[in-house]
This record gives structure tokens, sequence and C-alpha cells, in this order.
């Protein structure tokens, strides 16, 4: 079957397009830096050996809060397409939304690991350009890119900050393709990942990935909590109808007694609508952290 997967070139021209739908969303308060909140710490890192992904070679950022201390091991939240969401002048702000809640003690210190997909730079296009990984990485269903994340990212950040083994600390979260990667990781492997944050989704039929409501409702429930968000204005193209997929999904997780929540606006395949609730996803994403806390040895 012949499909044309999405380059990250032009995901970022979806981003930009205009939609057909009022989609007048605004950053969150939180998403604005506060001279009275304490800050956490933003550091840029290169990671090339990967053996998941061989001749790949990757950005990724992480930010450590202000609160950790170096000993106690902290939550940790992973996000595709890392670069949109650490940009401090992008759409989401990240950062500045954890420097909030976790001041505010509404989710745990947490480290967040902003990963960029893989680039292949001895592989180049017509353009001059590195061969992008991006939709075989992201849309693909399997536990590879589980894999990637625990045998791979995970250790390397492990190497310089402490962070905490149990599926209860970590999260993950991405956008688009990056969206449906992020269900992928904990679908495979809950006993990794227990959180899920998917902003426009692509449970479509890219990769497969319109699998998805049927076999939520085929297979016993997993210990997922799971936040969706998406658009009535989103992508409707060869691959299926983003807001029909969301939808299947959103009606499936429910089906099963899912712990869930679905925003559904009228925006559309861009960040917009995630970005104004992102302070509000997490809060809900992270509900009763306290009481996940590892006890103590």
């Amino acid at each position: 079957m012949f499909f044309r997967p999405l380059s990250a070139a032009i995901f970022l021209g979806l981003l930009a397009a205009p939609a057909f739908a009022v989609d007048n969303y605004k950053l969150c308060p939180e998403a604005t830096p506060d001279k009275d909140t304490p800050s956490g710490q933003i550091t840029e890192h290169v990671f090339n050996e990967s053996k998941i992904f061989p001749g790949t070679s990757r950005k990724y950022w992480t930010y450590t809060p202000a609160q950790y201390d170096g000993t106690t091991p902290a939550a940790v939240m992973v996000f595709q397409d890392g670069q949109w969401y650490q940009d401090p002048k992008g759409g989401w702000r990240v950062p500045a939304v954890f420097d909030a809640l976790i001041h505010k003690k509404e989710m745990p210190v947490t480290i967040g690991i902003f990963v960029l997909p893989g680039q292949f730079p001895n592989q180049l296009d017509k353009n001059g350009k590195p061969r992008e990984n991006r939709s075989f990485e992201y849309d693909t269903l399997s536990d590879q890119y589980a894999r990637f994340l625990e045998s791979e990212i995970l250790p390397e950040v492990g190497k310089s900050l402490k962070l905490r083994q149990d599926s209860a600390g970590r999260a993950i979260c991405g956008i688009s393709s990056g969206g449906i990667c992020a269900f992928t990781v904990a679908w495979e492997r809950p006993d990794l990942f227990s959180k899920v944050l998917s902003h426009v989704g692509s449970f479509a039929n890219i990769r497969g990935g319109d699998a998805y409501p049927g076999l939520i409702r085929k297979n016993d429930v997993k210990p997922i909590r799971c936040y969706l968000q998406d658009g009535s204005g989103d992508l409707d193209n060869l691959h299926g109808s983003w807001p029909i997929s969301n939808q299947q999904m959103a009606s499936a997780l429910r089906y099963m007694n899912y712990d869930y929540k679905f925003a559904f606006g009228d925006g559309g395949h861009n960040g917009k609508h995630g970005g104004a609730l992102m302070a509000d996803s997490l809060r809900w994403l992270w509900r009763g952290w306290e009481k996940d806390l590892p006890k103590s040895k």
C-alpha cells in the first residue's frame, strides 16, 4: 500500500496554515514566566549512538526544575517534537508552565525531556538535507520507540539526573504523529509510562494507527491515564479524518472505562488549543501525584 507520511517540513507548514474554524485560543497564563516563581534550567544535548534506530542523530533538551535537589529521584515527562514544546517563544512554553505548577505543587518535581525525531546525517535528500525518520519512529505501531526511550534516552539522561523508575512517575506527550507515538509507548509499555497527553493526535491510517479504537475495545484495560485534545478543523485527507479518529479514540476509552479526558474544540492541526490547555491538562494528568510517590526504603 502506498502512503505519504508527513515530513517535519510539511508538518510545520500545517502548523502555520490557517484553519477553517474560529481557532482563536490564547496561551494559558502559566506560560508567561512569573518573577516570583523559581525557574528551572534547560540544557541542550545531542544523541547519535542509537542501536534501536541505527544511523540516526537527534537533539534533545532536558528541563531541570529549581526544586530538584539531586538526591531524590524526580518524575519524568517526555515530549516528542521537543523543540516546539520547550521553545520559550513557542506555542506551549512547557518549562514556564512546569515552573508554575511545580511551584504550586500541582504536579510533582519533574524532569522534562524534549526529544527530536531522528535524522540520517549521511543520507541527504535532493535539497541537501538529512533524511528524516519521524514517521517511522512516531507512526509505527510497535514497542520500538518505547525501547528507544527505556534503553537509550532515559539511561542517557539518568547519567546526570536521578529519575523515577515507576510508571506512575512518568508521562509522555506529543503532537500529531508525536501524539499517537505517546499513546503507543504507553499502550505497549504501561509499566514504563502511565500518563499520555496527545495534541491533535494522528490516530489515522498513516501506518495503521486507525486500528487503535478497535484494539482498545478488544483488549483488557491497561493502567493508562489519557488526555486527548483535537478540534473540528483538524485534517481530513487520504490517511483519514483526524477529528473523527480522535472522537473514535475517546469513544473507545469511554466504553472501556479508562481514566481519560477529551478536549474537543474548533481548532485546526496546530498547537493553539493544546497550548491554551497546557496547564489544565497537566493538572489533570498529574492529579493525585502525592499519593503516587514511591515509598521510602
